[in-house]
């Protein structure tokens, strides 16, 4: 029986519609991860996944999007809601199964308003002024001022990789959780970060990841089919990181099916 997966992505819904369609075994297995990851870093609220006409030959297989839930659980902590009229083969995921997009839809209700702002950039000099720009008016805007400084260290960092290393486009994200704020930069560079720790007080650069650790509640990368997001939180004293069960309020929390 032949891998191939085929894939849609509706944007055109109240939450983005991914559907689905072949063979999920072999290679498609990666394919398939990889087209979620890449939704996932616009930083949706929730995506339906719609799973209806995708055949399953491996119990196995359905692993992959559990997977992905892992890996997405700190950021962007998206709800994941599968579409099937056989929930069976997905049970082993824990995710909420729903027989049809307008049950989803109605199962997650409404995304919040206004939480999330985003920012194309080129990789130039200047860049991470205005990414810093941006920082400033989300904080104003979603009233969380003590997280302006912060989030101003996070973006310049990670807008200033991208100039010197990346060479490419950017775009960043950012989210509000609640009381917390996560600073998201995309660019079309495979390289992800590395970071070992406090370098030597004689060491010439490599603070850029070590700043970020110090200021943030956590930070990571995802590996994209085009380039890689690398994502950071940021939470004052009395707050808690996102989870997809605190999200910024207007979605629900549908119960798993």
């Amino acid at each position: 029986m032949a891998s191939e997966v085929g894939r849609a992505v509706d944007h055109g819904q109240v939450h983005p519609v991914v559907r689905f369609t072949g063979v999920l075994a072999g290679a498609a297995v990666t394919a398939v991860r990889m087209s979620l990851l890449d939704v996932l870093a616009d930083a949706p609220e929730a995506v339906i996944i719609d799973v209806a006409d995708l055949t399953v030959p491996d119990s196995g297989a359905p692993e992959v999007i559990q997977r992905v839930a892992r890996e997405t659980m700190a950021w962007p902590a998206a709800h994941l809601v599968l579409v099937t009229s056989d929930p069976a083969p997905w049970r082993s995921t824990g995710l909420t199964v729903r027989p049809s997009v307008p049950a989803a839809v109605a199962a997650l209700g409404s995304p919040a308003p206004g939480r999330r702002l985003a920012l194309d950039l080129e990789p130039v000099v200047g860049a991470a002024r205005r990414a810093r720009e941006l920082v400033t008016e989300a904080c104003a805007r979603w009233e969380l001022p003590e997280l302006a400084g912060a989030g101003s260290i996070v973006v310049t960092e990670l807008a200033n990789n991208v100039v010197a290393h990346a060479r490419t486009p950017m775009t960043v994200v950012l989210t509000r959780y609640a009381e917390t704020m996560a600073v998201a930069v995309r660019d079309r560079s495979a390289g992800q970060p590395r970071f070992s720790g406090p370098v030597a007080p004689t060491a010439y650069g490599g603070r850029g990841l070590l700043l970020i650790d110090a200021v943030t509640r956590g930070w990571g990368s995802l590996p994209l089919s085009d380039g890689k997001v690398v994502w950071a939180i940021l939470a004052g004293e009395e707050s808690s990181g996102p989870s997809r069960s605190g999200l910024a309020a207007g979605i629900a929390d549908p119960a798993r099916g």
